[in-house]
């Protein structure tokens, strides 16, 4: 993808585009976050995602302290150009929660059950 490409994609007024992650090979949601057009341009031209956090004001790349990077496989968008589908290889959890996945939460009646598969326990890797 190039800055053309790019160019072509609907930012929020903050300059942030929704990015869904996908196990490419199961279909599995991973996560979503937000990616700026300099977090997607290094997605695209080192091959591991990296994205905007907005709660922490920072440009990051997913695995950076934990490990469990996410290897590109393809990045596709949506009909209005406001989305952007990123199919990838995990290495690890996707979840900073431990998870392989940050879906890992399924209404059952009236409330939600964690019922994700945990591949690794966040204290041993963060910290406290």
């Amino acid at each position: 993808m190039c800055d053309e490409a790019i160019s072509q994609l609907t930012f929020t007024d903050q300059g942030l585009i929704p990015a869904v992650v996908q196990d490419a090979a199961s279909g599995e949601v991973l996560m979503v976050a937000w990616m700026n057009a300099e977090s997607l341009a290094t997605t695209v031209r080192t091959g591991k995602t990296h994205f905007w956090s907005r709660s922490r004001r920072k440009f990051w790349m997913k695995g950076e302290s934990s490990g469990h990077t996410q290897t590109v496989v393809s990045i596709s968008t949506d009909c209005d150009k406001d989305v952007v589908l990123i199919r990838v290889d995990q290495a690890g959890g996707a979840c900073h929660t431990g998870y392989r996945s940050c879906f890992s939460w399924h209404l059952r009646g009236d409330r939600w059950v964690e019922d994700g598969q945990k591949v690794f326990d966040p204290k041993q890797v963060y910290g406290e």
